[in-house]
């Protein structure tokens, strides 16, 4: 445990510089291979419910969302600005905003600020 606790703090910030210094098809791919991973089990798990086995499907799509929105999204942020330097994902990610912001204007929607 000691061992452990004595590495991790370190490991994580460069594993991120590591990521950082990857190349946009590289940081493409690393976001790619997760979310390949995470995106089906969502399915996977309604089947599960499906059929019946409704707190073991519970259990597998709470997980899945979990890991979509801790680790997938925390890639995004990282490998983002590598990704936005590819033409065809910039305008992607542009019309991805635009529509977004349509959205939002359209049913009134408005984030809350804090007090």
């Amino acid at each position: 445990m000691a061992l452990q606790q004595e590495y991790s703090p370190a490991l994580l910030p460069r594993l991120r510089r590591f990521m950082e210094g990857l190349g946009p098809y590289q940081s493409l791919v690393i976001l790619a291979v997760p979310t390949s991973l995470v995106e089906p089990l969502k399915l996977v798990a309604l089947a599960v419910a499906g059929e019946g086995h409704w707190i073991t499907g519970t259990i597998m799509i709470v997980a899945a969302y979990a890991t979509s929105l801790l680790l997938v999204e925390r890639l995004f942020v990282i490998v983002k600005p590598k990704l936005l330097t590819l033409r065809w994902f910039a305008r992607l990610w542009e019309l991805f905003v635009i529509l977004r912001s349509k959205i939002i204007r359209v049913f009134g929607l408005k984030r809350k600020t804090p007090a």
